[in-house]
């Protein structure tokens, strides 16, 4: 006889709660996703509780440690694929979405044409 504790319970409860969500997102800064981008996307990414990760082809990097998101060696073009899993991973994926739309708020001296 098995018998499950509250704990478990609300355990796995919490675990049909957990929503993926993805979205392609294009590094388009010039310098690609070096370190100020990639340090402003690693403390968005650390607001919100759902995890995060970026996928570059077959490289996986979480989204909350700089160190790993350097290690993509994102440049100028790459596409990327950001995964977010958890209780606010749609607000997540947005603000994420968001940095990259952005530039991360680096102005370049030239217009696109």
């Amino acid at each position: 006889m098995t018998a499950e504790s509250p704990e478990s319970v609300r355990d796995a409860a919490a675990g049909l709660q957990q929503e993926t969500v993805s979205r392609e997102v294009v590094v388009v800064n010039a310098a690609g996703l070096h370190a100020r981008p990639a340090d402003l996307l690693a403390r968005e990414a650390r607001k919100w509780q759902s995890r995060i990760a970026l996928v570059n082809e077959s490289q996986r990097a979480d989204g909350k440690s700089i160190l790993e998101l350097l290690t993509l060696a994102a440049e100028a073009g790459t596409r990327l694929v950001v995964e977010a899993t958890g209780p606010d991973a749609r607000e997540a994926l947005d603000a994420i979405g968001s940095l990259f739309e952005s530039r991360f708020n680096e102005h370049e001296n030239h217009q696109d044409s």
